[in-house]
């Protein structure tokens, strides 16, 4: 990566061009045609190295593409924190004046909190968001890549654009977040949605304006996917969604390369945030009167470990976090590799850090976990769930599980439910095995049939319930400290919010008390949800 593309100034270049055969191109570039059928398409080399390919009518400008193998290196090139006055160029500052934005995001809190930067710099170019595709003058599309159905589903969106793309030429349709890190969403698109206009990646937001500016005033679809990821940027422009919670970022990608999971791919390798800067951003939120901040990363308790010349980690940040004035602290998500003593020592100390721990444990089995590469033992995790129970008895505790992973035996998977009961997890998100291209566990025979997936699933959902239930109901008559987030989903006229221990809790009173701190007590406990009253204000502590 230049200096330039560090600094977000790269633009296209107009050049003298050679015309070839895209499969035969040269060595040095991508070939396509192990995904598609390219065979009608051309390719012409530009003087700066970019590609300018011609398919099917349409002309495709590749600044950078999609690279499994680039991914997944992890070089010893240090991080740069770049710190720029502003990110918008002069001539894109008005250019969206009058004009408006929607963007869908699908995924994890991370996607989330990208969109946030997203609507941020577009807002900073004059666009105001909308609800309404049929209103918006440019929409994006966030997309995770984590689960096949979630990649359908962006897909299913990208076909119901078309319409309205032929509709409206002039409305710009932009593909970004995960799965445009995957070589073959992109070459799909490339092929089949030549209506998309933009696709760019992950380590490239804040190169937004930039590409913004190609759609507009180019014909071209402007592909930019780094393949090996960015640098940290900060004093990135940021629209926050509600004014009570907020996702703070303290880290970037992951190196566990567990076999099933594209994110080490489709993030790059861990890279964590100065804690000064983080710091700051939470001792700002808190002077704004926000109610509880979540630290993201997709390896969280990773943090630190790639901080040259400190010894800091996890632990560390959330003791100085635990000292601001700020009611309610989460983290997410964690893995048992990197949950050392030190923090559970710090989230022992209680106050503002919440009594929730979700740690993804993905199986039962211990030879199932050495095939996922996960690099503990059913043990080891055991025991360190006790220790965390030990040190925080009054935490709840949560998990992710797969079922139908690649050779999962009956006994295999009689394991993962026993784990179940021996924890006791308060809830738990469960999966069907979905394979990923690029991952090693795609190159594994799937050989668990669909049929016995889902029963399988069914069976564990079922123990997860009673579970959830049987903890739930000793939140009977009891008074919780909840934090009331916005109107219920299944009714207008009731709130809902969470409890430290991150239950939901509904319940009747005005909606002036959104955004505050409430006492509500439970009349009704339910499998997955908590029915209540509000009380006097009182003093309640591990709710």
């Amino acid at each position: 990566m230049n200096e330039d593309q560090r600094l977000g100034n790269v633009t296209n270049a107009d050049g003298k061009t050679a015309t070839q055969d895209l499969k035969s191109s040269g060595s040095s570039q991508k070939d396509y045609s192990k995904y598609f059928d390219f065979s009608d398409a051309k390719v012409e080399i530009m003087t700066d190295g970019k590609q300018k390919l011609r398919i099917k009518g349409r002309d495709i400008i590749i600044n950078e593409q999609p690279d499994y193998k680039q991914g997944k290196r992890r070089g010893k090139q240090e991080t740069q924190v770049l710190r720029p006055d502003s990110l918008i160029p002069e001539d894109m500052k008005q250019i969206g004046a009058g004009k408006t934005f929607l963007i869908r995001t699908y995924g994890c809190q991370m996607n989330t909190h990208d969109s946030e930067n997203m609507a941020g710099l577009l807002q900073e170019m004059g666009f105001t968001a909308t609800e309404e595709a049929a209103d918006a003058d440019v929409i994006l599309l966030n997309t995770c890549a984590i689960r096949e159905n979630a990649e359908n589903k962006v897909f299913g969106e990208i076909g119901h654009l078309k319409a309205l793309k032929k509709e409206r030429p002039e409305l710009i349709l932009g593909v970004c977040g995960c799965m445009s890190q995957e070589e073959n969403v992109v070459n799909q698109i490339m092929q089949k949605h030549q209506h998309i206009d933009m696709i760019f990646g992950t380590h490239n937001i804040h190169r937004l304006p930039e590409l913004l500016r190609n759609a507009l005033y180019g014909k071209e679809m402007v592909i930019e996917v780094w393949s090996k990821e960015g640098d940290i940027v900060e004093n990135m422009p940021r629209v926050r969604q509600g004014n009570t919670q907020a996702w703070v970022n303290i880290m970037y990608g992951c190196d566990k390369f567990c076999t099933y999971c594209i994110v080490p791919y489709t993030r790059g390798k861990e890279r964590s945030r100065l804690p000064e800067d983080i710091i700051a951003e939470v001792r700002d939120l808190a002077r704004q009167g926000y109610k509880e901040i979540t630290l993201l990363g997709q390896n969280v308790n990773a943090y630190g470990k790639d901080l040259e010349g400190r010894s800091y980690g996890l632990g560390h940040l959330m003791d100085e976090i635990h000292k601001i004035d700020i009611p309610r602290v989460r983290f997410t998500t964690s893995h048992p590799r990197d949950f050392d003593d030190h923090l559970i020592n710090v989230l022992a100390k209680g106050g503002n850090l919440v009594e929730h721990i979700h740690l993804p444990v993905q199986h039962g089995n211990s030879d199932i976990l050495k095939l996922m590469a996960r690099k503990y033992t059913r043990e080891q995790y055991v025991e360190l769930a006790h220790k965390i129970k030990m040190a925080i008895p009054n935490a709840s505790f949560t998990t992710d599980l797969i079922v139908g992973f690649p050779n999962e035996t009956e006994e295999q998977f009689e394991d993962t439910l026993s784990l179940v009961r021996e924890i006791q997890f308060d809830s738990a998100y469960t999966y069907i095995y979905s394979p990923r291209e690029g991952t090693p566990a795609a190159k594994m025979k799937d050989n668990v049939p669909m049929e016995v997936k889902r029963e399988r699933l069914a069976r564990l959902n079922a123990l997860v319930n009673e579970m959830s239930a049987k903890k739930n109901l000793a939140y009977q008559d009891q008074v919780v400290e909840v934090l009331v987030e916005g109107e219920s989903k299944k009714n207008p006229d009731v709130l809902a919010g969470r409890t430290r221990t991150n239950r939901l809790v509904n319940f009747t009173a005005p909606k002036s008390y959104i955004g505050e701190i409430v006492y509500v007590k439970v009349t009704e406990a339910k499998t997955w949800s908590l029915d209540g009253e509000m009380v006097e204000l009182a003093e309640v502590k591990g709710s």
